[in-house]
């Protein structure tokens, strides 16, 4: 930086002071980690979860978490992303930096940056802004699958994860891909891993780490297919129990015990060594949440061709089921989402999208 002689116009100082304030401005997408700022949206705040977007009865609220601030975060499929301080929600969307405004996943990693999975890929909130982090083109696949121009884009993030070691995974259209903090690889590229059933990890909806360190996925819709697959550290390898290809959600119990949900099987355990078919009576679809008291949270059943479920939420202590519907103030539509907050509220998110509370007694609707 020039020093200014002291003996410098006062029109030249304050020509200085537009100029340093002009760079200031600049660089603000430099400064990170700085989640105690107020992030900067060109969408207004509401009390509730209001649509502003013209999304569709069939877009939803998808994902969420809680940040280190305590601050909730909600990713839908047509309206962006909405951030809840307790008081009032502020929505983001490809105004204020979003690839899209449909978001499949979300997640905040060790450093308090949030990343979000929309359908034209990654972007990462800093605390300042958000910016597009792009998948290197020459580490990804030449995809000519008819499924990507019916029903999908390989761009889709589907899934993500930060494992213990910090390395985060990431679900796509087209593959797993892994960012180590300054790169991103493509996972079935590493020479050290051992795929004999020559799978894809094409259109994972889900990654879980257990609490052995095994790194498992959801094989989702076509061109996926693939049922549980798991890494060991060492090798990939793919089961389909009840015969289901697509698999759903992946919840670990308190006891350890992994909860999967196929899409057209329902669902089944696994304790460590076997899979076991999960005896469920009608209307209870897949396991979405695993509470602090244990707890597991399964969404009703999709009717066919509408946007509404069958019968609710169900709430499962490891004896019996506990339904709650619209007697109980729960909405009409399918619920696609549920989070646990630090107060152990559940936060439930639907489609129309819609947003529910529930405090252990009565649901709040937290939309319009």
């Amino acid at each position: 930086m020039v020093r200014f002689n002291l003996y410098t116009s006062i029109c030249s100082l304050l020509l200085a002071s537009t100029f340093l304030t002009s760079c200031n401005g600049q660089t603000k997408t430099e400064v990170k980690n700085d989640l105690s700022a107020e992030p900067e949206s060109t969408s207004l705040v509401q009390p509730k979860l209001i649509k502003t977007q013209g999304s569709s009865e069939a877009d939803n609220v998808r994902c969420g978490l809680q940040d280190k601030q305590g601050n909730l975060w909600f990713g839908t499929t047509g309206e962006g992303v909405y951030r809840y301080d307790g008081k009032i929600f502020t929505q983001f969307t490809i105004k204020d930096g979003l690839l899209s405004n449909c978001v499949w996943s979300m997640l905040e990693d060790n450093s308090g940056n949030i990343w979000f999975g929309t359908v034209e890929g990654i972007c990462r909130y800093d605390g300042k802004s958000i910016i597009p982090m792009t998948i290197p083109f020459f580490i990804r696949p030449v995809v000519s699958d008819h499924y990507y121009t019916r029903q999908s884009k390989k761009n889709t993030v589907w899934s993500m994860l930060q494992d213990k070691s910090g390395m985060i995974w990431f679900g796509t259209g087209d593959g797993v891909y892994c960012y180590n903090g300054n790169n991103f690889t493509r996972f079935l590229d590493n020479d050290g891993v051992i795929n004999k059933d020559s799978l894809h990890l094409k259109m994972i909806d889900c990654i879980l780490e257990d609490k052995n360190g095994d790194i498992w996925f959801a094989s989702g819709m076509p061109p996926g297919g693939e049922g549980v697959c798991r890494y060991d550290g060492k090798s990939i390898t793919s089961s389909k129990p009840n015969g289901d290809g697509w698999i759903r959600y992946i919840k670990e119990d308190k006891k350890g015990n992994l909860w999967f949900g196929g899409r057209n099987h329902g669902n089944f355990v696994y304790d460590g060594k076997t899979f076991t078919n999960h005896s469920e009576k009608f209307g209870i679809g897949n396991p979405i949440l695993v509470d602090k008291k244990g707890n597991i949270w399964f969404n009703g059943d999709e009717k066919v061709s509408t946007v509404e479920s069958v019968g609710g939420i169900w709430c499962y202590d490891g004896q019996s089921l506990k339904n709650y519907n619209t007697s109980s103030g729960m909405s009409k539509y399918f619920v696609c989402f549920m989070l646990e907050d630090k107060n152990e509220n559940i936060w439930i998110g639907t489609r129309n999208t819609g947003l529910y509370q529930f405090d252990g007694k009565s649901f709040t609707n937290f939309s319009e």
